[in-house]
């Protein structure tokens, strides 16, 4: 899935940020674990970056990790997210970043789960893209069409849905 659209950073879309959000995205913060919106979201749908729309993960690919923070086996789509490596506290992590925004969104560690069944169209990676809310905005499934992310509805049809 090849996305056209262009996501850019804006002064705009900064301005329009909490300071939490700002911190997080723009600051490399790291919210308090269990503080998030999304820590608990269950519902159907999409999680785009806070600055630019750009979309990163899906609900199918969400897990409880237990750590705090919302978890996610892989990202929606190639290239949006970006990782490098992080040395800044002692110890080398993986960070992700939005690779248009430039948004810190958290980091990933291959401690995921590996032989589970997904309720996606994909199996775990054994990745956990562990990720602060306040980097996400959710689109749920029965806006993605009105928000401009039809594309990606399809990928929550059911087969029975699919055969109709």
């Amino acid at each position: 899935m090849s996305d056209p659209r262009k996501f850019e950073k804006s002064s705009k879309a900064l301005s329009d940020l909490t300071p939490e959000q700002y911190r997080v995205t723009q600051e490399n913060g790291t919210e308090m674990p269990f503080s998030g919106e999304y820590n608990d979201n269950k519902a159907d749908g999409i999680y785009v970056d806070v600055v630019t729309g750009e979309p990163l993960f899906a609900s199918f690919d969400k897990f409880d990790s237990g750590s705090g923070w919302p978890s996610f086996t892989r990202p929606i789509m190639d290239g949006h997210v970006v990782e490098h490596s992080d040395d800044s506290v002692g110890m080398r992590r993986v960070e992700v970043r939005s690779k248009h925004g430039d948004s810190h969104l958290g980091h990933v560690f291959p401690d995921g789960p590996r032989h589970t069944y997904a309720d996606g169209p994909q199996e775990p990676t054994g990745m956990r893209y562990c990720i602060n809310s306040a980097s996400l905005k959710f689109v749920a499934v029965e806006d993605l069409e009105e928000d401009g992310y039809g594309e990606f509805v399809a990928l929550f049809e059911t087969d029975k849905e699919k055969a109709q």
